[in-house]
């Protein structure tokens, strides 16, 4: 399956007094990729929440390669770097208009119902488990 990259333009009230986009905002795109991820996947936070599944971040990180300004076109790949049927991690590399890596960066998530109970993918969902298996087995090629 191919995921289209996900583009984000930042905007002026991104950056901060120097001109430069705040570091924290990097986190906020990566949710929009994801978000982007998800639907384009079939399984987005509207059909993940209709299912009755729950998906909190459960960590977050980010590494800053290059700043970014105000109109800058940030190009966001994600993909499934591992999945174990109760935790999912993302990895997101964001590259500019030329190209350059921006950010490096990734979220985990586990899968929970209303109650906050964790919810077994593999059992309850098997095409969403074998969706997200492949994905991660294709990115390891």
């Amino acid at each position: 399956m191919e995921v289209k990259a996900y583009k984000h333009t930042v905007q002026y009230y991104e950056t901060d007094k120097m001109g430069i986009t705040h570091h924290s905002n990097y986190v906020r795109w990566m949710e929009e990729a994801r978000v982007d991820f998800l639907k384009q996947i079939g399984w987005d936070y509207a059909r993940l929440e209709s299912e009755g599944i729950i998906s909190p971040v459960v960590g977050v990180s980010c590494k800053y390669k290059h700043s970014t300004t105000f109109s800058d076109t940030v190009t966001i790949s994600v993909a499934v770097e591992e999945y174990s049927g109760i935790k999912l991690k993302l990895k997101y590399s964001m590259q500019n208009e030329n190209g350059e890596s921006v950010c490096e960066g990734n979220s985990e998530h586990c899968f929970v119902n209303a109650e906050g109970k964790i919810v077994m993918i593999k059992k309850e969902y098997p095409t969403f488990h074998e969706l997200l298996t492949s994905l991660c087995q294709s990115q390891q090629k």
